[in-house]
């Protein structure tokens, strides 16, 4: 056990800023832009009403730019036209609100004001380029685009998420400038917030229905840019137009190889035997009647497996190469190295080349990938027929989560890189791609293979709009979405849709184009019922299973369950001016909430003022990391306690109820939109470490879950409680054997004396048979009287005035500064040497100007020391985000503020 534990922290500290991204092949160039991607190239931008040009030219030097504006790429319209002061910043105050009138919208102004041209250069010398074909990819544009170089038409695209390789060798101009010119047309249908009746949603009467009319699911696109109630009702304006993933050029000789996939099929039930089947799609470009004849060889690096097949190739032609175990025996490897999710085992993984050989064995084309050896199935075969996984022969309990982009796609590796890490320190072990989201990046499914994170997608349709309109697009951009995404052992799931119907081809498609992965129509059915709850509830109803007004959420598989967290004081000043923050202006919190709809005006306000009424948005910030932090802590681990056939009711696993902000929002997750962690991250982190003692506010029970594939035997659980003034008022143990993957339920019940006073502190320690500690829990509990699900009420809701009279406390710290490559390291200890307990302290690492600097890695925050206890904790950041004159912090709630001034410099 111990083992793990240490491969998961080694892995944390390798996957620092200098990680290599892998990419399919090398390629000469990536296109981005020097404006906000510091890339090579420069790219403008024009409204294309405003080129009077013919398109042939714009891709000329008859076309001159001076007078365009910069544009960035990969980005939208609107990315560029706020990076060029046009509009304001829209994730600000009121500034997207459509009734604002600052930013157009596209319904009103019509597809033609986000029509635009984008246009950049770049070089291909003869020395690289001659006699070779040359290859424009293009990974992903919304919505439709004309592609012109030097004077050409090469390609058109449809549907947001179509991946092209277009043959552009008898355009480029070799040693001079080549000048490409992308014409971006907005989606078909923009849609718009029309109001569908009067069906209330969420907390308001008569709000705008999720989807606006409907009508932009017509289009093959982001539905959620329309509008939507966990983000901006009234969408985003121009609908997310533009170059939205990368544009790269790569060379190859007279054929090339695209699209190679693995199959592996595991023997049962041992899983010691697989058997590989690897495919390879081969394309004859040229235009010439030669038939060529080329060889392809495959290797399975570090496995001494090498595989080839001689291959003939007219005009044209494009042919699937298959290499199965039955013509090549060596693709059957014996105790294969397996693929596990997070905390069930290693995240193996296997390197395959494949390389084009012509008649004289010259090198024409290569390309490789990484796949992993697992099997993931599931069944309904349930006490109550609900959806099981399974990763290699055996259950697992799904700690999901539900996937939503960022809303203006302003993404970026490092942003793909610090969410992803922040999910894998969270303990969450499989991401939703919900459906009216994108499907994301190479990268990103890099990362969740390495992470342990598996993945379930969905094809871009919900129940909330129409179906798209062209078929042909739609199933073009689902098969080559497949293909891209398929070869990721990670990948775990297809699904259709969101609580809708599928396209009538798409199982059969997607079954021919991989046929390795379950498949289900929407979100909610075959063993998936609807979810909820959504917003902020009494805490309190978390343990009694009646968060939701749909009766019991926590049974089965539940697709959304959730609720928010307040962003730190820091993120709440970069999304308003102060006078909105306090006091608290209703209208502009709101609009970030998805017009009030997680409540955070209304109950999570007054779960806030539990702890005191606030004088200052300082303050009330501070407070509002309290509820946050319960909130995440009590809906994991209600699900722990409930975990398979381990509770009351069969329960197959869930899917958080959003994962991470789309915009700036007061009603954040987590973490901000910024990239700042909430104390939302530690307590889920916390609740879902592998081997976890844990409380329930119901029973006043103490249970140990264990989420590894082994048992323990000769464990101990400690419980300890302690008054406001640090005496310790209850004290018990218990020797524990934790079963396999599963809960130790009920052990002992704690006592609470009728004297105690009314705030008090739990903690709970779990030790090994050799006395070292695994695992260990803290909670703040008030003798509030629970009054039912409607009330204010509650040992976990309300009751916590008394918090104010803790003593304050200083806290003894020493630290140590470090470099790894880029990364930026500070290893600290912090030692409670009072007799008071510190509440609920933060580190934070602080630039010149007092900002966080971000994204920075804590192992642990907002935590909590009792008297005599010290806790060790790691800080990473990229070194190059240091300045001269950064600072650590130390503060808490009863914790005295110190700074220390870093001497990385």
């Amino acid at each position: 056990m111990r083992e793990t534990l240490f491969f998961i922290a080694f892995l944390f500290t390798c996957l620092c800023y200098g990680q290599e991204i892998k990419n399919e092949r090398l390629y000469d160039c990536i296109l981005s832009s020097r404006d906000g991607h510091g890339g090579e190239y420069a790219w403008k931008m024009r409204r294309a009403g405003e080129v009077h040009s013919k398109a042939e030219d714009v891709s000329t030097p008859k076309v001159s730019t001076d007078d365009w504006m910069p544009a960035i790429v990969p980005g939208t319209v609107l990315n560029s036209l706020v990076h060029n002061k046009i509009y304001p910043e829209p994730y600000y105050g009121l500034n997207n609100k459509l009734e604002s009138n600052l930013i157009p919208d596209i319904y009103h102004v019509g597809r033609d004001f986000y029509t635009y041209w984008f246009r950049t250069e770049f070089e291909t010398p003869t020395a690289h380029f001659k006699n070779k074909k040359t290859w424009l990819q293009v990974d992903g544009i919304n919505y439709r685009a004309e592609i012109w170089l030097n004077g050409n038409m090469v390609g058109n695209i449809a549907g947001m998420f179509y991946q092209d390789h277009i043959d552009i060798s008898d355009y480029i101009y070799l040693d001079k400038k080549n000048i490409l010119a992308v014409k971006v047309y907005p989606v078909d249908v923009p849609g718009t917030i029309k109001s569908k009746g009067k069906k209330t949603i969420g907390a308001l009467n008569d709000e705008f229905q999720n989807g606006g009319n409907g009508e932009i699911g017509k289009n093959v696109t982001q539905l959620m840019t329309v509008g939507w109630d966990f983000t901006y009702l009234d969408g985003i304006r121009d609908r997310n137009t533009g170059i939205w993933k990368d544009i790269s050029i790569y060379t190859t000789g007279n054929v090339s190889l695209r699209h190679p996939f693995v199959k592996s099929d595991l023997s049962k039930p041992d899983y010691n035997v697989s058997r590989q089947t690897i495919s390879v799609e081969v394309i004859n470009p040229n235009n010439n009647w030669t038939i060529q004849d080329v060889t392809i060889v495959g290797e399975i690096k570090d496995e001494n497996v090498r595989f080839e097949k001689q291959v003939q190739l007219a005009r044209g032609e494009r042919k699937e190469i298959s290499f199965s175990p039955e013509e090549y025996p060596q693709l059957v490897l014996k105790n294969p190295r397996l693929w596990w999710p997070i905390n069930k085992g290693k995240q193996e993984l296997y390197n395959l080349s494949l390389k084009i050989l012509d008649k004289d064995k010259n090198l024409i084309d290569s390309i490789s990938t990484r796949f992993g050896i697992r099997e993931i199935t599931s069944n309904t075969d349930t006490p109550d027929k609900s959806r099981t996984f399974y990763i290699n022969g055996k259950p697992i309990f799904i700690r999901g989560t539900n996937w939503l982009p960022e809303n203006m796609l302003r993404n970026s590796e490092e942003r793909t890189y610090a969410q992803l890490r922040y999910t894998a320190q969270a303990g969450i072990n499989l991401i939703r791609f919900w459906g009216g989201g994108i499907t994301e990046s190479d990268y990103f499914f890099q990362l969740c293979d390495e992470l342990g994170i598996m993945v379930w997608t969905e094809f871009w349709m919900t129940g909330d709009t129409k179906h798209p309109v062209d078929e042909s697009i739609y199933y073009n951009n689902v098969t080559s979405t497949v293909k891209r995404i398929r070869n990721h052992p990670s990948l775990a799931y297809y699904v259709s849709s969101n609580e809708s119907t599928e396209m009538s081809y798409t199982e059969a498609l997607i079954q021919n184009l991989d046929g390795t992965r379950g498949y289900q129509m929407q979100s909610e059915c075959c063993g998936v019922h609807d979810g909820s709850p959504y917003k902020q509830v009494n805490i309190m109803c978390h343990y009694e299973n009646t968060a939701s007004d749909r009766g019991s959420r926590i049974d089965g598989f539940n697709p959304e369950y959730g609720a928010p967290c307040l962003p730190t004081v820091e993120c709440l000043r970069e999304m308003m001016d102060e006078k909105d923050l306090w006091p608290i202006n209703k209208e502009v919190w709101d609009y970030s909430d998805g017009n009030g709809f997680h409540l955070m005006t209304g109950m999570y306000r007054d779960m806030v003022n539990e702890y005191g009424i606030s004088k200052s948005i300082d303050e009330f910030a501070e407070k509002g990391q309290f509820v946050g932090a319960f909130n995440y802590k009590s809906i994991w681990e209600v699900w722990n306690y409930n975990k398979l056939n381990q509770g009351d009711r069969y329960c197959s696993g869930f899917l958080f109820w959003y994962h991470n902000p789309p915009i700036r929002q007061v009603c954040s997750r987590m973490w901000d939109w910024s990239l700042e962690p909430t104390a939302a991250l530690y307590a889920a982190q916390n609740a879902c470490e592998p081997l976890h003692p844990q409380f329930d506010f119901l029973r006043n029970t103490v249970s140990v879950v264990n989420d590894y594939y082994r048992s323990f035997t000769n464990y101990k659980v400690l419980a300890d409680v302690y008054d406001l003034n640090g005496k310790k008022v209850f004290s018990k143990e218990m020797t524990v054997n934790l079963p396999e993957d599963g809960v130790a339920k009920d052990l002992f019940t704690i006592d609470f004396p009728p004297t105690i006073t009314s705030v008090h502190f739990i903690k709970l320690r779990l030790l090994d048979e050799k006395g070292t500690e695994v695992g260990n829990n803290f909670y703040w509990r008030s003798n509030s009287h629970y009054e039912g699900r409607k009330t204010l009420t509650g040992p976990t809701t309300s009751g916590f005035q008394d918090l104010s009279k803790l003593k304050q406390t200083k806290l003894e710290i020493s630290y140590r500064e470090h470099k790894e490559e880029e990364c930026y390291l500070i290893d600290i200890e912090v030692k409670n040497t009072s007799r008071t307990i510190a509440f609920f302290t933060q580190l934070q690492l602080l630039d010149e100007n007092d900002k966080p600097i971000r994204p920075s890695f804590y192992s642990d925050n907002f935590f909590s020391l009792l008297p005599g206890e010290r806790k060790a904790i790691r800080i990473e950041t990229n070194a190059q985000k240091l300045a001269a004159n950064s600072k650590l912090i130390l503060k808490g709630w009863n914790v005295k503020k110190e700074i220390y001034n870093l001497r990385h410099h």
